[in-house]
């Protein structure tokens, strides 16, 4: 079975993984694209959107290769709230997701699974993080399962200790506000350690296992 693992995520250099006001217009808050300022000059993130061109960067082919299933939070699948008023939402992606494999969306309001071009199918979990979890493994098979985000889900499952690695783009950036990713977590008594810290560029990447 494979690792359960966040990928890639940006942190600003005061602990915030996203900024305030998360809207249609600031789909990670008000200036949160800035911790992922690293990430879109590279291959990895060009590709998605359909470039050839970009910069060759490890830590941005991690963040996406070798997961066999993904878990996201409410607020990372998009900006509505409360009930599903329709079926028209299907994510910020457009009709073929960067994920192309199963994605379990942890949310409180019950919604058909929506299948998308390119191999990904949204399903949309209600029943809490272990059953998205235990979904995802089972879908992933050998492979790993990628959790997403947003903030408040990486830190559900961190307080878990469902996390086995996790590796942190750490962005020099100050947000000042918005949402916190380690506040209240005794990370080294959940049994986490930093095992590799490489300096780069536009950001220093961290990973840190238990």
């Amino acid at each position: 079975m494979g690792k359960v693992r966040v990928a890639g995520f940006g942190v600003s250099i005061d602990g915030f993984g996203a900024g305030p006001d998360q809207s249609l217009e600031h789909p990670l808050g008000k200036r949160g694209t800035e911790l992922l300022s690293w990430f879109f000059p590279t291959r990895a993130f060009r590709s998605m959107m359909g470039q050839a061109d970009g910069t060759d960067d490890r830590f941005a082919d991690a963040a996406m290769k070798g997961f066999g299933a993904f878990i996201l939070g409410r607020n990372m699948f998009g900006p509505i709230r409360d009930e599903w008023p329709d079926d028209t939402w299907k994510g910020w992606w457009g009709d073929n997701p960067p994920y192309h494999a199963p994605t379990f969306i942890l949310t409180h309001h019950a919604r058909d699974s929506i299948v998308m071009e390119g191999g990904t199918t949204f399903h949309f979990v209600t029943d809490g993080i272990e059953s998205a979890l235990a979904q995802a493994k089972a879908a992933a098979g050998n492979l790993d399962v990628k959790i997403g985000g947003g903030v408040s889900t990486v830190r559900q499952y961190l307080q878990a200790g469902a996390i086995d690695e996790l590796h942190l783009a750490l962005s020099p950036v100050v947000l000042g506000n918005g949402e916190s990713l380690f506040a209240g977590i005794d990370l080294p008594g959940l049994g986490y350690r930093v095992t590799e810290t490489t300096p780069m560029e536009l950001a220093t990447h961290v990973v840190l296992t238990r």
